[in-house]
């Protein structure tokens, strides 16, 4: 799918271009008043991944919620497996000429952005429009930048997260804390390990992991594409993915097809370790009866991938005021301090909390971390930047082709 994106969008005629600029323009030239009062009475579409239910209870109704009380806008959260789907709906509109689509907003980041800004798809200019835009640091190479793609106000950064693995204590007293560990570990645990297949995001980003090990390090990534680098380093990570499949759950015959169906398999006791791009996701288990008490997260010593992930708007999206009041709500520090509460998401804050009011800088500063919660902290000591998405596309779609096939 998205190789067939990437071949369309070079040669992409927007024969309504004229009529989305136009409509476009007309809400930059207006005040932040006037833009709520366009926006007051409709509604907006929200594509999303929906394989969380805290998420999706906070965007339906938190979220929700105060947009229909303080605005009078109906929020439609349309649920995803793959981000790449929105992008094909909003592709396929544009291709056809249409001046409104169905795809207000999408949560993405990475290829998926890239995608969207190359082929002309995201509006873009708005942004400062956004008065709760004021509360984030846009300096921040970690925000401005998307997977090395520069944001340049063509999406909104909404959460951050940081990749961590899971155990349970009780059934795993000592895990793996680094990939040599991990992959050494698997061959001595003969299938109590696996990965879902990219290009589920999270399985993905474990290759990564697994690639990055075998660079030497993020430093020998970071930049362009570069084949003969590519080349180099892929050769024996598919030799080291391949030669751990024989051990992986059900002999690497089969993988899970998405991080929804590992979580499950962890909970069942049918693998023993589980991992997440939001370790926040093993508290809110635990506190659902999903993940026993003794579920723990952590980081690895030789570093986890971190990321900054947003919301685009298309630039056919049919109901843009009502798309830039939702953002601007997202940004908002009470919204921002009710997703970091453990019990609601625990997502880590894109604004900087001493930009917001005293009362919400009071509340970041006695949020309480859930026990089987990795610190954010303890994680941001080995940090590692995510590489941009030519990597990304060539990494996954070289493990298909040398390793799931």
């Amino acid at each position: 799918m998205k190789r067939m994106m990437t071949g369309i969008i070079g040669a992409l005629i927007l024969a309504g271009g004229a009529a989305r600029a136009q409509e476009g323009d007309a809400l930059l030239e207006m005040s932040w008043e006037e833009i709520v009062e366009t926006a007051r009475g409709g509604e907006v579409n929200v594509f999303m991944w929906g394989g969380a239910d805290n998420i999706n209870a906070y965007v339906s109704d938190y979220i929700g919620g105060r947009l229909e009380e303080e605005y009078d806008i109906t929020l439609n959260r349309v649920p995803l497996t793959d981000t790449a789907e929105a992008v094909n709906i909003v592709l396929g509109e544009v291709e056809a000429g249409a001046t409104t689509g169905a795809v207000d907003m999408i949560w993405i980041n990475g290829e998926n952005f890239r995608t969207m800004k190359q082929g002309d798809l995201a509006w873009c200019g708005y942004v400062d429009k956004l008065p709760n835009a004021e509360l984030v640091n846009f300096d921040n190479p970690a925000i401005a930048n998307d997977f090395g793609t520069p944001v340049e106000g063509c999406e909104v950064p909404w959460s951050r997260v940081q990749f961590a693995f899971a155990h349970d204590t009780a059934r795993t007293s000592e895990p793996p804390r680094s990939i040599p560990e991990l992959l050494a570990w698997v061959e001595t645990n003969p299938g109590r390990f696996t990965y879902p297949a990219p290009p589920d995001f999270t399985g993905a980003a474990f290759v990564r992991h697994v690639f990055t090990h075998v660079a030497g390090g993020p430093d020998a990534l970071i930049g362009p594409f570069d084949q003969a680098k590519f080349d180099a380093v892929a050769e024996e990570t598919w030799e080291i993915l391949n030669g751990i499949e024989p051990h992986l759950w059900r002999e690497g015959v089969t993988y899970p097809t998405s991080i929804t169906q590992l979580q499950q398999m962890f909970a069942n006791q049918e693998v023993d370790l589980f991992f997440t791009y939001d370790p926040a996701e093993v508290g809110t288990a635990v506190v659902n009866g999903i993940f026993p008490e003794t579920a723990r997260s952590y980081g690895l010593s030789d570093g986890t991938l971190a990321n900054t992930n947003y919301m685009v708007i298309p630039v056919n999206a049919a109901n843009k005021a009502a798309a830039m009041v939702t953002q601007n709500l997202l940004l908002s520090a009470e919204a921002q301090l009710e997703k970091a509460q453990p019990e609601v998401w625990g997502a880590a804050t894109v604004i900087e909390p001493d930009r917001a009011p005293d009362e919400v800088q009071a509340g970041f500063a006695a949020l309480e971390r859930h026990p089987s919660v990795v610190s954010i902290e303890e994680l941001g000591q080995a940090a590692l930047p995510e590489l941009q998405a030519d990597w990304t596309s060539a990494i996954e779609d070289g493990w298909i082709r040398n390793v799931g096939n």
